[in-house]
């Protein structure tokens, strides 16, 4: 992913308002991000745990969602599995990320959603720069992960577009 600016993020997001864009928490440590080590930007909000966003490239311009993660029991072990990455986690690992639609469906409530590494960095499990446990042997080499992934966050970002 190419590096990007704190006013490209607020433009890219299509499933709120630009008020909503205007007020968002953006991360502060944008020049230090491994940009070459990401698919998407991806961040929970400090103020907000249960809010999160992510922004990537799609189609030739950058387009951003906000996600909202849900609550889920506590003090139980079980193993998720992010459904972008495929990284299993213990625990919190993983949440289920909704996000709402775009345009008339998002105004009448409708919403999408998809389990997704609860930090956000399912590129980085990916790319071994981040570990998980369990871990689980992954046989596809790493450009073939790497489409799954894309292709699996597109998937997504059209079912929010639609």
């Amino acid at each position: 992913m190419l590096a990007v600016t704190e006013s490209a993020i607020r433009k890219s997001f299509v499933n709120c308002t630009q008020g909503e864009a205007k007020r968002m928490a953006v991360p502060k440590d944008l020049e230090t991000r491994p940009w070459d080590d990401l698919d998407f930007l991806g961040w929970r909000d400090p103020a907000a745990p249960q809010r999160a966003y992510l922004v990537t490239e799609s189609e030739g311009r950058l387009v951003g969602v906000v996600l909202r993660a849900a609550t889920h029991q506590t003090g139980r072990a079980r193993h998720s599995m992010c459904s972008l990455c495929l990284t299993t986690h213990l625990g919190d690992g993983v949440s289920l990320m909704t996000a709402r639609k775009a345009g008339p469906g998002g105004r009448q409530g409708d919403s999408v959603g998809t389990y997704i590494c609860s930090d956000l960095a399912c590129s980085l499990y990916l790319r071994g720069k981040k570990r998980s446990e369990p871990r689980m042997p992954e046989p596809l080499p790493l450009p073939e992960r790497i489409d799954r992934v894309r292709t699996a966050l597109a998937t997504f970002l059209r079912k929010v577009a639609e």
